[in-house]
């Protein structure tokens, strides 16, 4: 019996781990975070409630530059409903080759890695939400899918409940 109980929580625990960055790694093409995130990129995207409803729709414009191994992002999100919002990130290569990612909204630092076209970054949001700012966590995966374009998906909980999902898709300008 201890076996078997020992057997269910190996498999429930794998089950909630999700999959690894490294996972990518043969993954073309190569995602290199200063080559793409450089210039004028355009993004839109959708917040879906955990039921699948979209609840919001946004376009964001970004401006990034770099130097050396340190990147400014400089992302102004205009929404459905007329609110406008900026986030500057600074995101820093680490000498393990992770990055680290800051902002004024965002708790502590982002904490990502890259492996083939995959970026994955765990941080925590302050997100004002009707006059109160909730500390949501987030799971976010980047994919690029061409040279000029990349996906993103982002998995929102709070104390280990999901909010829903922010899907978007970058386009770097010509």
């Amino acid at each position: 019996m201890k076996t078997l109980l020992m057997l269910f929580t190996a498999l429930v625990l794998s089950a909630c781990a999700g999959v690894d960055v490294e996972h990518y790694a043969k993954q073309k093409p190569v995602l290199d975070l200063p080559q793409y995130f450089n210039g004028t990129l355009d993004a839109w995207g959708v917040f879906q409630k955990r039921n699948g409803e979209v609840a919001r729709r946004f376009k964001v414009e970004i401006v990034a530059s770099w130097q050396g191994d340190t990147g400014t992002l400089d992302e102004r999100f205009v929404y459905d409903d007329g609110e406008k919002q900026r986030r500057v990130w600074t995101l820093k290569r680490q000498p393990d080759g992770s990055w680290r990612g800051t902002a004024d909204d965002v708790k502590g630092e982002a904490i990502g890695r890259v492996a083939g076209n995959a970026l994955h970054w765990t941080y925590t949001l302050r997100l004002p939400v009707d006059g109160t700012v909730y500390e949501v966590a987030f799971d976010d995966w980047m994919w690029l899918m061409d040279e000029q374009t990349m996906l993103n998906r982002s998995r929102m909980s709070k104390f280990g409940v999901d909010l829903g999902e922010v899907t978007l898709f970058f386009q770097k300008r010509t």
